[in-house]
């Protein structure tokens, strides 16, 4: 049973940083598309940032170009998102999501098949 499970979250003044840490365990084969989603209180989920575990360009939603930098740590089987130059609109529940493609990547919450339990993220003015 494959297992994501995030940490990292907390609350940041604007303009702060925070970096969310995404394990991954439990797998036979590992997801190789691993992406980060947020969902503010009524509102959509929505994609922030994926990479495609063989290597390529991360993809990173509009309004978090330039802020936010997905990495990963393969030996250690983690992802990272790391989020500098917060601002409210940020303050989100953030869930680490992953899926086996073969290839590439999606930004397409449905096609996920793993999800962790996501972390907190609140950003004040």
């Amino acid at each position: 049973q494959v297992q994501l499970v995030e940490s990292g979250g907390g609350s940041v003044q604007a303009g702060g940083s925070l970096r969310l840490s995404c394990a991954a365990s439990g797998y036979t084969y590992r997801p190789d598309c691993l992406g980060w989603f947020r969902q503010a209180p009524g509102k959509e989920r929505e994609a922030v940032a994926n990479i495609y575990t063989g290597g390529g360009m991360p993809w990173y939603a509009d309004s978090v170009k330039g802020r936010f930098t997905i990495s990963q740590d393969n030996g250690k089987n983690t992802v990272y998102l790391q989020m500098n130059s917060l601002k409210p609109e940020d303050t989100a529940m953030y869930y680490c999501a992953g899926v086996q493609i073969g290839g590439g990547c999606t930004v397409v919450a449905l096609s996920f098949v793993y999800w962790g339990r996501g972390t907190q993220v609140t950003v004040s003015s």
